[in-house]
C-alpha cells in the first residue's frame, strides 16, 4: 500500500466517524517555543491549553513534522530521520479511552477491502502505563487482546507531556511484531526493534507542574475535560504494509536513493559507508523540499540554519559517493513528483522550490571552494610549526563559518598528512549546542507567563475588533495587568496591560505595526497606549501607562486610536500589496512574500529571489505601482472560505496560519491577498510610492524598502535639492551629471595612482641604505628598525623584500621593519634560505614582535606579517626581535 493511500484511508476513516478533517499546518510553527512543527498535535496545542475553543469536538489530520535534535545520527541507523508524517485523531472533551482504543483497533485490523489496513491482530502488542488499569481492562475485555500481549511500562515510556507545565496523561502504544528475524521474543518491553511502535494513544486527563526530563515533574490534578491525542507514524506503517526492512526502503524515500544511484553509480546495499550517505541524501533532500515548500529559506539562524545544514549535508554526501557536478535539481524533482501526490502544492510551487534549492547548492559549492583555501592555509601553518594535528578551533571555524562538514575537514586534512583534534572540535560544538538548548529552555517558560492572559480569556472571552469600521468607540476594561501580574486597579504612572471587551486598536500582526492612541475612562483617568499585541489568540492586550487618575477592572472606557498614524500605516500596507503583485508580475511566482513590516509612511517587503533585482526591473516595478495609484482602484475586503479564496487566486503568505474563514483584500483587478490588516479605500489615497532600493537579507531572500505618501514626496524633494547643488558644482544639466561625475572620478583615480607610484618609489629608495647598514649577528645580516610612519602594509612588504634581495643570497639575512599607520603598529619580517637553514623563521619572529605590540600575526617561514594595538611598544618589539635572532644563532 503506497503512502498516499495510507494517508487517504486514515482521513476517510475518521471523517466517516464524525471527525473534522484538518489540513496539515505549515512546518513553520505558530508557536514561540518551537522553530518547526515537531509533533502532530502542535497545531491543536491552543485547544489543549485552553487558549482557544476548538472548532469541533472531534478532529483528524496528517501533519507534516520535522525533528532535528540528532541530525548527525541520520543515516547511521535506519531509525533516525528528520521529516515524518504523523496521522492523528483528536477528541476535545468528547470520547475518551474506550473510544480511542476501539477506533485504533478497527482501522488497523479491518480488511483492506473494508477500508482498513489489514494487519493481523495476533501480531499486535499493547503497552499501557503502570497503573492505568482502565486502559488495560478495555484492551483485554472490550477488544479481546490476550493478557500476555499487554505490558505495563513506566513514566519514561508510557506517560506524555509537552515538556512544559500543562496537559499530560498516560498513554497506550500499539506495537507490531515483525518476527524472529528481528530479534528475541518478549514484547516491546524486551525488544523495540522487533516490536515496532506504530500508534500512540495519549489519554490527556491531568495537569503537570514544572520539572525537567520525562519523569521529574509533579501531577497537579485533573483537567476540566478529558481529551484524546493520538499519533500514528505514517512512515512506520508504510514500512510494515510495504514489507520492507526500514523506512528508507518505503516508496517516498527509496525513489530518492534510486535517483542518487543513477547520479553516482553507487548501489544501496553495496557498502556500509555509502549506505549511510544514501540515507542522509534521501532523508535530507525530502526534508529540504518540504521546508522550502512551506516558505523556509536557507540562512544562518533559526529554521533557516536547519535547512541550510541538512541541504549541505545532503550535497556533501553526494560528493562523497562520487558526484562531481550539481545534483540538487534531479533529487528535488524526484521528491516533488513523489510527495506531490499527498501535497499538491509542491507541484504548483515547483519552480520556487527548485530556485531556492539550486541557489543554496551553488552557494555551498562556492563555500567549499573558499573554505578549501582557509583549510590549506591552516594546514600550511600547522606543518610550519612542526605540528601533525589540525586544531579543533580551526575545524570549528570551517564548520561554523564556511559550512564545512567535519568529515570533509577530516578527509582533506588526512590527504595532507594531518589528523584533526576531533575532541576539541566536538567540545566547541557541544558548547554551541548547550547555548542553543539553554535558549530553547528559556523560551519554553513563555507558557507560564501566558496564564494571566488565559485567565482573562476564560473569564471575559475574546476582544472584538471594531477597527475596520471605526477609529474610536465605547468599551469596558475586562482585564488589567501591572508588571505582568493581574491587578484590580492601577494608579497614575503605572505601566499597564489593558484588555478591553471591544477595541478599535489593531494588534500587531501580518507585518502591520500596532495602533497607538488613548483610552479614557468615565472617571477621567487616561491610559496612553504605545503598543497592542495578541499573546493569546483573540485577546488584544493594550500596553501603555496610566497618565492621569486610577484605572479599575470593570470600568467603562472610550478607546481612540491615533488616526494619522493609522492612515499612514494603512497606506504603507496597501502599497506592500501592490509591490508584492508588481514583483510577481516582473519576476514570476518565485517572488513570494517572505516577510514585511508596515509602519507609518514606509514599509519593507521581503521576497524570494536567488539573485539581485536589476535596477531597470526595480524602476519598472515602481512605475507600475504608481500607474495603479493613478487608476484610482477601489480597495475592498471580503470574508469567505479558504477554499473560495484559493479558487479566486488570492495569495497567501508562507508560514501564516489561516482558519476556515479568511479575509481577502482586493485592489481593483490588480491584487488579491489573504490579509487581516487595515488598508486605504482607494489607491489614489497613497499619493506616491518610492522604492529606495533592494538588498540581500539571506540566501535566496531579497528586501525592498520604500516610502509612501508625504514621506515619498519629502524624499524626492531632498533628492531634487541635491541634484540642483551638483548641477551648480559641475556646471551641467541633470542628464549630464552621470557622465561629468564619472569623468571627474576617473581623473581622481588616475591622480591617486600617480601619487601611489611616487610614494612607492620614495619608500624603495631607502632599501639600498638599509641593506648597507645591516648588523652582523654571528654571520647573520640583520636589518631591523622603524621606518617612516604612514607606510601601508603593501608598501612595507615591498620594502622588506627589496632589502632582503639586496643582501647576497649565500649570507643568512633577516629583515624586520616596523611602521605606524593609522595609530596602529605594523611589522613585516622576511628571511632568506640561508637564514632559515640556521633556524630563523619569519613566522616565529613576527609572532614574538606582534605579541610585544599587543596583537598577533603569522605567515610563512620566508615572510610574515603582524600588528598590534600599542605604537609606543615598537622599540621594545625591535629589541625582542634582536634578542630572538641572537638566541637562535
Amino acid at each position: 500500500m503506497e503512502s498516499a493511500e495510507i494517508r487517504r484511508r486514515w482521513l476517510s476513516f475518521f471523517e466517516e466517524r464524525g471527525h473534522a478533517v484538518v489540513p496539515s499546518a505549515s512546518l513553520i510553527a505558530d508557536d514561540p517555543t518551537l522553530l518547526l512543527v515537531n509533533a502532530g498535535m502542535v497545531p491543536f496545542k491552543p485547544y489543549f491549553l485552553g487558549e482557544t475553543k476548538p472548532p469541533a469536538p472531534r478532529a483528524t489530520s496528517v501533519q507534516k513534522c520535522v525533528r532535528t535534535p540528532d541530525i548527525e545520527e541520520v543515516g547511521k541507523t535506519t531509525r533516525h530521520g528528520t521529516f515524518f508524517q504523523m496521522c492523528g485523531n483528536f477528541s476535545f472533551g468528547d470520547y475518551f479511552k474506550e473510544g480511542a482504543i476501539k477506533y485504533a483497533w478497527e482501522l488497523l485490523t479491518s480488511s483492506v477491502a473494508d477500508g482498513g489496513y489489514g494487519l493481523e491482530p495476533e501480531k499486535l502488542w499493547i503497552t499501557v502505563y503502570l497503573d492505568d488499569d482502565e486502559a488495560e481492562q478495555i484492551w483485554r475485555e472490550k477488544i479481546g487482546v490476550p493478557a500476555e500481549r499487554i505490558q505495563r511500562l513506566g513514566k519514561k515510556d508510557n506517560f506524555w507531556s509537552m515538556g512544559v507545565p500543562g496537559p499530560c496523561g498516560p498513554c497506550s502504544e500499539i506495537n507490531y511484531d515483525r518476527g524472529p528475524e528481528f530479534g528475541v521474543e518478549g514484547g516491546p518491553a524486551v525488544n523495540d526493534e522487533r516490536y515496532v511502535e506504530i500508534w500512540n494513544l495519549v489519554f490527556m486527563q491531568y495537569e503537570r507542574g514544572a520539572g525537567d526530563g520525562k519523569e521529574d515533574f509533579p501531577i497537579l490534578g485533573d483537567l476540566p475535560s478529558k481529551n484524546i491525542d493520538t499519533g500514528l507514524g505514517l512512515e512506520r506503517l508504510a514500512m510494515i504494509l510495504q514489507g520492507v526492512q526500514n523506512m528508507y526502503e518505503t516508496d517516498t524515500l527509496r525513489v530518492v536513493m534510486d535517483k542518487a544511484t543513477e547520479l553516482t553509480g553507487v548501489r544501496y546495499g553495496a557498502a556500509q559507508n555509502t549506505d549511510v550517505s544514501m540515507r542522509v541524501v534521501a532523508d535530507h533532500i525530502r526534508t529540504s523540499v518540504m521546508l522550502i515548500g512551506d516558505g523556509v529559506t536557507p540562512g544562518n539562524e533559526g529554521r533557516g540554519y536547519v535547512l541550510r545544514r541538512i541541504m549541505r549535508r545532503a550535497i556533501r554526501n553526494m560528493r562523497l559517493m562520487g558526484a562531481t557536478g550539481p545534483v540538487v535539481q534531479d533529487l528535488v524533482d524526484v521528491v516533488i513528483n513523489t510527495m506531490g501526490q499527498q501535497y499538491p502544492e509542491l507541484v504548483t510551487d515547483r519552480k520556487r522550490i527548485e530556485t531556492v534549492a539550486l541557489a543554496e547548492e551553488a552557494a555551498f559549492l562556492k563555500a567549499v571552494k573558499g573554505g578549501t583555501n582557509i583549510l590549506d592555509t591552516a594546514v600550511t601553518e600547522t606543518k610550519a610549526a612542526g605540528g601533525t594535528v589540525l586544531s579543533g578551533d580551526k575545524a570549528f571555524l570551517l564548520h561554523d563559518t564556511w559550512g564545512f562538514p567535519i568529515d570533509l575537514t577530516l578527509e582533506m586534512a588526512a590527504e595532507q598528512g594531518l589528523s584533526v583534534d576531533e575532541p576539541g572540535f566536538r567540545r566547541l560544538m557541544q558548547e554551541q549546542r548547550d547555548r542553543a538548548k539553554a535558549d530553547a529552555k528559556a523560551k519554553k517558560t513563555g507558557h507560564a507567563d501566558m496564564s494571566a492572559y488565559r485567565e482573562i480569556a476564560d473569564s471575559a472571552g475574546g476582544t472584538e475588533f471594531t477597527g475596520y469600521a471605526t477609529n474610536q468607540g465605547e468599551s469596558t476594561i475586562v482585564g488589567l495587568l501591572v508588571n505582568g501580574v493581574s491587578a484590580p486597579a492601577a494608579s497614575e504612572g503605572d505601566e499597564v496591560e489593558v484588555v478591553l471587551d471591544r477595541t478599535p486598536f489593531y494588534a500587531e500582526g501580518g507585518g502591520q505595526l500596532a495602533d497607538q492612541g488613548r483610552i479614557k475612562l468615565d472617571s477621567g483617568a487616561v491610559i496612553v497606549v504605545r503598543d497592542v499585541q495578541q499573546p493569546v489568540p483573540g485577546v488584544s492586550v493594550h500596553k501603555g501607562s496610566v497618565q492621569v487618575g486610577e484605572v479599575t477592572v470593570g470600568a467603562s472606557a472610550y478607546a481612540a486610536i491615533d488616526v494619522n498614524r493609522r492612515r499612514a500605516i494603512a497606506r504603507a500596507h496597501s502599497a506592500t500589496h501592490l509591490t508584492h503583485q508588481a514583483l510577481r508580475d516582473a519576476l514570476g511566482p518565485t517572488a513570494a512574500q517572505a516577510g514585511s513590516e508596515n509602519s507609518p509612511g514606509r514599509f519593507r517587503f521581503d521576497f524570494g529571489s536567488p539573485n539581485a533585482v536589476p535596477g531597470s526591473v526595480l524602476t519598472d516595478v515602481e512605475q507600475k505601482i504608481n500607474d495603479v495609484l493613478s487608476r484610482e482602484l477601489d480597495v475592498t475586503a471580503e470574508i469567505m472560505s479558504i477554499d473560495e479564496a484559493k479558487k479566486q487566486g488570492a495569495i497567501a503568505e508562507f508560514g501564516e496560519k489561516y482558519g476556515e474563514r479568511v479575509r481577502v483584500v482586493t485592489i481593483g483587478d490588480f491584487s488579491k491577498e489573504l490579509c487581516g490588516g487595515t488598508h486605504v479605500g482607494n489607491t489614489a489615497q497613497l499619493g506616491l510610492v518610492k522604492l529606495l532600493g533592494e538588498s540581500s537579507i539571506g540566501s535566496g531572500v531579497r528586501r525592498v524598502e520604500a516610502l509612501v505618501g508625504v514621506d515619498a514626496y519629502n524624499f524626492l524633494a531632498k533628492e531634487h535639492t541635491v541634484v540642483a547643488q551638483l548641477q551648480e558644482l559641475v556646471k551641467g544639466r541633470p542628464e549630464e551629471l552621470p557622465e561629468k561625475i564619472a569623468s571627474m572620478l576617473g581623473k581622481l583615480k588616475d591622480a591617486e595612482k600617480e601619487i601611489e607610484k611616487f610614494r612607492a618609489e620614495k619608500v624603495l629608495q631607502a632599501a639600498a641604505g638599509l641593506a648597507q647598514n645591516a648588523q652582523d649577528i654571528k654571520g647573520v645580516a640583520l636589518v631591523v628598525g622603524q621606518v617612516a610612519d604612514g607606510i601601508g602594509a603593501d608598501d612595507l612588504r615591498k620594502l622588506v623584500l627589496d632589502v632582503r634581495g639586496r643582501i647576497p643570497g649565500d649570507r643568512p639575512a633577516v629583515v624586520a621593519l616596523f611602521t605606524v599607520a593609522n595609530d596602529r603598529p605594523l611589522t613585516v619580517i622576511a628571511t632568506n634560505e640561508a637564514a632559515r637553514e640556521r633556524g630563523l623563521k619569519a613566522g616565529d619572529l613576527v609572532r614574538t614582535a606582534a605579541k610585544t605590540l599587543g596583537g598577533g600575526g603569522g605567515g610563512k617561514p620566508d615572510v610574515a606579517q603582524g600588528g598590534g594595538q600599542n605604537p609606543a611598544a615598537v622599540p621594545e618589539a625591535i629589541s625582542a626581535v634582536e634578542r630572538l635572532v641572537v638566541e637562535t644563532v
